[in-house]
């Protein structure tokens, strides 16, 4: 309906700014693009100008999930299509402020997440430096909500994206493209980051990924092991900040929509991990992805921009 193409990157707050710039840098071999005291940018492997951007703050939290459009006149357009429908706009369309540049404008879902549209932003054209992992792009993000009907029917109806599968009513995993999921949503008691999963290249890199990451002293939360939903292989992980991560590879691509319709999957240990190499998720993996109640920012942190 609007036109998204692909995940782009995400923007959390943190009131541990320095531990999880340190984290993403050494740990997850991300690389920084771009830093001040208050902000830091990194970039995967992938030419897009960065995946994930920490905000200091005295609260962990969202501050927007990008999405890519294809150009300046989709951007228009998608904003266009975005005010007759009602969606509160927290930016309308220009030249974006933040580190990369590019063309956008930024809107509220019903639980106050701010979503980015962009379009000309830049690319990197310097050569990716390989290390033991190297993780490409970000593959996909997951929300806790109060209502899973409600957002589910704002982002199919509304913005045009498409329901893969279902895990019974608990969550809902959705795309814009061709892969399994670019978002997808938990239940919950309230709205809050779930997990954010980035994709690296194939087994092989996310074994080395595991191997890595344990050196540096951090133990997998859950995994490795393999999805029903979306049949990708995973291992998670918790940074610095309270985040779940997510390593992950061989995300389902759909190439025929005109056969592909939901599934729904039950909520049972080998469908949760195909494997069983890791079953269920821990007790202490759950309440992490229950993270921390986030109602939105936009009122108290944010003067809305005007034309």
């Amino acid at each position: 309906m609007l036109g998204i193409k692909h995940l782009r990157h995400i923007s959390l707050f943190t009131p541990n700014f320095e531990e999880q710039k340190a984290f993403y840098q050494h740990v997850w071999n991300l690389d920084i693009v771009h830093e001040n005291e208050q902000e830091v940018y990194f970039r995967g492997r992938s030419k897009e100008n960065h995946i994930l951007h920490l905000r200091r703050s005295d609260h962990r939290g969202l501050h927007h999930i990008a999405f890519a459009m294809e150009d300046k006149n989709a951007v228009d357009r998608a904003y266009e299509k975005v005010v007759e429908q009602g969606i509160r706009v927290v930016q309308k369309p220009g030249y974006l402020d933040e580190f990369g540049g590019g063309y956008g404008f930024r809107f509220l879902d019903p639980e106050n997440r701010c979503i980015e549209l962009s379009a000309w932003v830049e690319n990197h054209i310097s050569e990716w430096k390989s290390r033991e992992v190297n993780p490409v792009r970000l593959n996909h993000v997951v929300v806790n909500t109060t209502d899973i009907d409600k957002l589910v029917d704002f982002y199919t109806q509304k913005l045009g994206f498409k329901v893969s599968d279902w895990s019974e009513h608990k969550m809902a995993f959705l795309r814009c493209n061709q892969k399994h999921h670019s978002i997808a949503f938990h239940q919950s008691t309230h709205p809050a980051m779930h997990h954010i999963a980035y994709e690296v290249e194939n087994v092989d890199q996310l074994m080395r990924g595991i191997s890595f990451v344990r050196q540096q002293g951090y133990e997998p939360a859950w995994g490795p092991g393999r999805h029903g939903p979306g049949n990708n292989i995973f291992c998670y992980f918790q940074d610095p900040g309270g985040f779940v991560m997510e390593y992950t590879c061989y995300l389902e691509i759909i190439t025929d929509e005109s056969k592909r319709e939901a599934r729904v999957w039950k909520r049972v240990p080998h469908m949760m991990d195909r494997w069983m190499t890791a079953g269920p998720a821990p007790k202490e993996v759950r309440k992490a992805m229950a993270g921390t109640p986030d109602y939105g920012w936009v009122e108290e942190h944010e003067i809305v921009r005007k034309k």
